[in-house]
């Protein structure tokens, strides 16, 4: 979700705005989770191990948001084997691969794993990079968990590809409950023109839309700089509630137009919360917006699950934030497929996972069988305090039945 409804499609933290990134090379061959070329710790049991391959963005734009996703995922798999990275008497060996966020390195790194025996893969921080992984997974027969890509396309699109992660739909389910009575209001979505901002565009038509609402768009290139002409264009339409749906460096050049055009005294304004990094990022118009929330640390409530995912990431080192659930989600699935389901066989291994209900660093979740749509609780929050100093404080958490979004066709 800061200054933007997060996907990832092109987010990061403020720290990951500012900074340049360099493009790490890929890295071949099965190894542990966080090192490359080396395998996972742990008890070796008397069977073949089951190789997993975790493609994600480790640099580029989205290293930030990847990097959550594999402290957590790690913090996952030691919960989850109990800290032997074993499942059903099988070793786990998990491969690290860098797609720094392009679908075509990412389908190459994919390939190069399936090639070196891996039968599941996971990852994934940007939608455009999942909606060309998921069909790999369904021509190639493997088990596909996708991660922080909130794109609804992944929802159902085979029967081989799962989510850790929430989707666009339950973002503005969320929104939804912060709104109030849409009937005859005028929303408009603030969004880039991107696979993550459209899917939002979407979503807000089929959630708003249908309860009457009057929804359009206002969409920006995703490497524009300067917004000003964008702000004034939403405010120009007069809307009653403004969705901003925003990932990537130009963060606080929109909210510091948002502000300047007088936007977010206008109208009413939601968006989604990032990670712990961004807040600053709002400044002083920051106490001015609603929020919906995928994760904040101790959203969950400090539930059994919830404290095991803090502790795990911050003995090891790491810092808690918004995509460590996906992480951590995937490594619980994917214990689970094999433990549950099989160590070689995917058909087996994705039947294991549907419709299974767990308790989740977020609190109880399920993995839908029709279409594997993963239900999880969401949260409502506001920001406390400006700059270094703002903190989030939960409003509301929304059980998973509350923010389930619509069965979606499979497609097998």
């Amino acid at each position: 979700m800061p200054s933007r409804v997060i996907d990832t499609s092109r987010g990061r933290s403020l720290r990951a705005l500012t900074l340049a990134v360099a493009v790490g090379a890929l890295v071949a061959g099965c190894s542990s989770a966080g090192t490359a070329g080396t395998t996972s710790a742990g008890a070796d049991g008397g069977s073949a191990p089951v190789k997993v391959g975790l493609v994600y963005s480790r640099s580029g734009p989205l290293a930030a948001y990847g990097k959550q996703y594999e402290q957590g995922f790690k913090a996952g798999l030691a919960y989850a084997t109990h800290g032997t990275d074993t499942a059903g008497g099988h070793r786990i060996e998990v491969t690290e691969q860098d797609d720094t966020g392009d679908p075509a390195r990412a389908v190459a790194a994919a390939k190069s794993l399936l090639g070196a025996g891996c039968k599941i893969l996971a990852g994934t921080t940007d939608s455009g990079v999942a909606l060309q992984m998921a069909p790999l997974a369904a021509q190639n027969k493997v088990l596909y968990v996708s991660g922080p890509a909130a794109t609804d396309a992944v929802t159902g699109v085979n029967a081989y590809t799962f989510r850790s992660g929430r989707q666009s739909y339950q973002d503005i389910l969320t929104a939804g409950t912060l709104l109030g009575d849409a009937k005859g209001k005028k929303v408009t979505v603030l969004a880039q023109n991107s696979a993550f901002g459209q899917a939002n565009v979407a979503a807000v038509k089929a959630v708003l839309g249908q309860k009457g609402a009057h929804v359009g768009s206002v969409l920006a290139p995703p490497s524009a700089t300067d917004l000003t002409p964008f702000a004034r264009q939403t405010r120009a339409g007069r809307p009653d509630l403004v969705f901003v749906a925003w990932a990537g460096g130009n963060a606080p050049a929109l909210w510091t137009a948002l502000n300047q055009q007088g936007v977010l005294d206008a109208s009413k304004v939601v968006t989604g919360l990032a990670g712990t990094a961004s807040y600053p990022v709002f400044g002083p118009g920051g106490t001015k917006i609603a929020f919906l929330a995928h994760y904040f640390p101790g959203a969950g409530g400090g539930n059994p699950v919830e404290k095991a995912m803090l502790d795990g990431i911050t003995k090891a080192g790491g810092s808690p934030d918004l995509f460590s659930p996906d992480g951590f989600t995937a490594a619980q699935m994917i214990v689970h497929a094999i433990a549950s389901g099989s160590a070689t066989d995917t058909t087996a291994m994705a039947k294991s996972l549907e419709g299974w209900s767990f308790a989740g660093p977020k609190g109880k979740e399920q993995i839908r069988a029709r279409d594997h749509a993963l239900l999880q609780p969401m949260f409502t929050a506001r920001l406390k305090g400006t700059g270094a100093a703002a903190r989030p404080e939960l409003i509301a958490g929304l059980p998973m039945a509350a923010v389930a979004p619509p069965v979606a066709p499979t497609a097998g």
